[in-house]
């Protein structure tokens, strides 16, 4: 007998989710798409299309038959988009295992820089350049204070999101900044002890750099702009600096499982998580939010819940459709080049983090993708061939007919046998 694994279970929050996204695409997309209330890009219409029939068999199958009873199991190719959220789930939960082992010995800190929102439209107009800016600018900004303070040279970790709780358009960078770095002078690894960021310096020196940023693509006239000349890009410049730009240090975090649980918390996501959707309720869709402007007694942002139409939904969701081959996660500093941080540095992922563990074990039995284990002889499966798409087979140089898979495959386990 076969099994297909589709992702079409419905389970509560305790363990699973409840709902799949790709389900309200696939009701309304077409529909929507007869009268967009935004344009839909190239990469946003492919990113849709990509949601939609992952783990669907369209990308491909992989069949693994178990040696005993003969029980076959079918799995299917995910679509690996950034925009998928299962994909980019379990991606990110890889990637944050592999990145915590190789951290500085130190302790780490959470850093948050955010462009005011008067800035956005400029930024809208302009996504690849100012995101490439916001991040230069957050990362030039601490590397050159602790350099200047404390003589060293610090690991950062950098995630671009564009995105706020109600998913409206908010772009900031988070940052996981090592408390401590290699000396610039003996490359000795050496801790930052202080007890007051200066935090008035730090936004000052951040808005400078992302300024100059800003008029060096204008004189360059590679910036997209609606000033009459470079006074008024100027006279725009004093009008957003009238408040403080927005930069957030949260405390020290010791413990190297810690380190992974942020770098996980925020690193590749989709924008929304399937976890948050609540109810999918013929043309609207709700999901959870948190309101940091209602605190409860315990200083906590409240949960409540957003429900839309699916054309307020799709156009909120997909501005934040990552850019074709745009690097939304960065390494700055020491970790630019972590092959040059000698071993007695590395911290190392020591204990796995139990929170991590508990994702990937969700992430298993959500997509029940466990294709080698036989369930009924409790056995590992041997992989037999594979089915790949036309699509998949020319973007990987792979052939797609099962006949010629069959061969390959037969020729490897003699080379292994071998």
């Amino acid at each position: 007998m076969s099994n297909i694994h589709q992702h079409n279970e419905k389970q509560d929050f305790a363990g699973m989710k409840k709902f799949r996204l790709a389900d309200f695409f696939n009701q309304w997309w077409n529909e929507y798409l007869k009268k967009p209330k935004e344009p839909v890009l190239p990469w946003q219409l492919k990113a849709v299309n990509a949601l939609r029939v992952c783990r669907t068999g369209a990308f491909g199958i992989e069949v693994y038959a178990c040696e005993s009873c003969g029980e076959i199991k079918e799995t299917l190719y995910s679509c690996k988009n950034r925009f998928c959220p299962t994909c980019s789930w379990k991606d990110t939960m890889l990637w944050a295992e592999k990145t915590a082992d190789k951290m500085l010995n130190v302790p780490h800190k959470h850093v948050i820089f955010t462009l005011p929102h008067q800035v956005l439209g400029l930024v809208k107009r302009n996504q690849a350049l100012l995101y490439n800016a916001l991040m230069r600018a957050a990362a030039d900004t601490l590397l050159q204070w602790t350099e200047h303070k404390f003589g060293i040279r610090p690991g950062l970790v950098m995630v671009l999101h564009t995105f706020g709780e109600k998913k409206n358009y908010h772009v900031h960078v988070h940052i996981i900044l090592s408390w401590g770095g290699l000396d610039i002078k003996d490359k000795s690894l050496k801790n930052i002890d202080i007890k007051h960021v200066p935090f008035i310096f730090l936004r000052k020196k951040f808005r400078w750099l992302f300024e100059q940023q800003i008029v060096e693509l204008y004189e360059k006239k590679k910036l997209q702009h609606n000033f009459a000349n470079k006074t008024a890009l100027k006279s725009w410049f004093k009008t957003i600096n009238r408040k403080p730009w927005n930069i957030r240090i949260e405390g020290t975090i010791n413990n190297p499982q810690d380190v992974i649980r942020y770098i996980g918390r925020y690193s590749k996501r989709c924008c929304l998580s399937e976890y948050k959707i609540t109810e999918m309720q013929g043309e609207n869709i709700s999901f959870r939010y948190k309101d940091y402007k209602d605190k409860d007694e315990n200083n906590k942002a409240k949960e409540k819940i957003l429900s839309l139409h699916y054309r307020d939904f799709f156009p909120l969701l997909l501005q934040h459709v990552p850019l074709p081959n745009f690097r939304m996660v960065r390494y700055y500093g020491v970790y630019a080049r972590r092959d040059l941080i000698p071993e007695d540095y590395i911290s190392g992922n020591q204990i796995l983090d139990k929170e991590v563990e508990n994702e990937t074990k969700k992430m298993e039995a959500c997509t029940a993708y466990q294709p080698m284990h036989c369930q009924h002889c409790n056995q590992s499966m041997a992989y037999q061939y594979s089915e790949i798409s036309y699509y998949r087979s020319w973007k990987q140089g792979k052939p797609k007919d099962k006949i010629t898979w069959q061969k390959n495959t037969a020729k490897h386990m003699e080379n292994e046998a071998a």
